[in-house]
């Protein structure tokens, strides 16, 4: 399922420039970067993408919440360094493919003319740019991330399936919920500012 395009269309550039370049456009121009960067059976640049956020993601939430780290009984060094080669050979690589699975066939259901799953994988690796700063312990960060990020994956699915923003938002309801919500701790984020201001 993930293939290398040598000459992606687009463009874009291999590499941490490569990946600095698409963290700012997909962030500042979403639907111009979802148009001309997101491209048909060129997956790896999107699975790295995702990888590295999830990783940062991870490794801000060690840095700034040590008790994050779980333990195996080596230290907490090793501990985290353990804990981060799995999210970023295992658990990121696997929840972004289950998630684009999901998302796929709630797309057969609300969309007929479609692109591939290729495409919704990078879809939804794209999306969760804001989320390098989901580590931090600001519950305000938090849930901003994890809302701009369903924004981002709603925008996306909207403009690489092309459908309308509505129908692309009632598609990725569900996999953003999983992804920004749990993945990402935007739920825990949202109910502690609720409590915070008396709402519940």
């Amino acid at each position: 399922m993930t293939t290398w395009v040598e000459n992606p269309r687009g463009g874009r550039d291999r590499g941490p420039r490569g990946l600095a370049r698409a963290w700012v456009e997909v962030l500042v121009r979403p639907r111009r970067f979802f148009r001309n960067g997101v491209a048909p059976g060129d997956q790896a640049p999107g699975l790295v993408f995702g990888v590295a956020v999830a990783l940062l993601y991870v490794g801000g939430l060690f840095a700034f919440s040590p008790g994050e780290i779980p333990s195996i009984g080596v230290g907490p060094g090793l501990s985290a360094l353990l804990s981060l080669l799995l999210v970023g050979l295992i658990v990121a690589p696997a929840a972004l493919h289950l998630t684009a699975a999901l998302q796929t066939v709630l797309l057969i259901l609300a969309v007929r003319s479609r692109a591939g799953v290729s495409e919704t994988v990078q879809t939804i690796a794209y999306a969760a740019a804001p989320c390098v700063f989901a580590g931090i312990p600001v519950p305000e960060v938090r849930a901003l991330c994890a809302v701009y990020g369903a924004v981002l994956l709603a925008v996306g699915i909207g403009v690489v399936h092309r459908t309308t923003l509505a129908r692309a938002a009632l598609a990725s309801a569900l996999p953003a919920a999983l992804v920004f919500g749990y993945g990402f701790r935007g739920f825990g984020a949202v109910l502690t500012l609720l409590r915070q201001w008396y709402i519940i």
